[in-house]
């Protein structure tokens, strides 16, 4: 599906390079990718985490599996096909925000492990952070705040991750939220911790 049909195609090199960019915002691009199951609190961390880059004058954007899915990936359905393209475009879209000197927050599903390593792989060293957002399954389901656990062991949601859909966890992430036992505010401090130590959040 990300087979390259036009031709005749030249990438052109800008005249404003990423460094100048950075240096205007005082800070690095960077991907922060969220993973995990669905109601293990990826989006709610998400949010938080964009509000406290901001509230420190960062330039953040938070990209959202739902809303990605209402416009640019309106398309696409759940199979294993079409949750790599979906991957896969959310992995163009955060490159390109990177590129700009922006930090990148991502929170999908992203269940296969060759697609979230493949956008790694698309990204320079260090410009791509896996955060894998850690819930057991019992507890996910008894959140289920869309109550799509619930629908899926009822068999009214076929190819559901976790329930008849596999989750490939992380092995090495950059940084593991537990969040049954932290909270979303700590979680988010968690992250933007790990930005300010590494110095991302400083040009």
């Amino acid at each position: 599906m990300s087979e390259q049909k036009a031709t005749n195609i030249t990438w052109h090199e800008g005249s404003v390079t990423r460094d100048e960019r950075q240096k205007l915002l005082n800070q690095k691009g960077v991907t922060v990718w969220m993973t995990g199951l669905s109601a293990s609190g990826k989006s709610t961390i998400a949010c938080i985490l964009e509000q406290m880059l901001l509230h420190k004058k960062k330039h953040a954007y938070r990209l959202d599996g739902d809303n990605i899915r209402m416009g640019l990936n309106k398309n696409l359905g759940f199979s294993a096909e079409d949750r790599t393209e979906n991957i896969r475009r959310i992995g163009e879209v955060a490159k390109l925000f990177s590129d700009a000197g922006v930090i990148a927050i991502t929170s999908f599903i992203s269940p296969y492990k060759k697609d979230r390593d493949a956008v790694r792989t698309g990204m320079k060293a260090g410009e791509f952070i896996e955060v894998y957002v850690q819930v057991s399954l019992s507890e996910a389901e008894k959140r289920d705040p869309k109550g799509l656990y619930k629908k899926a062991r009822a068999g009214q949601l076929k190819g559901f991750t976790g329930i008849d859909d596999p989750y490939e966890a992380p092995e090495k992430p950059e940084i593991l939220i537990e969040t049954e036992k932290t909270n979303a505010g700590d979680a988010a401090a968690q992250i933007a911790k790990y930005l300010e130590d590494r110095g991302y959040l400083r040009e």
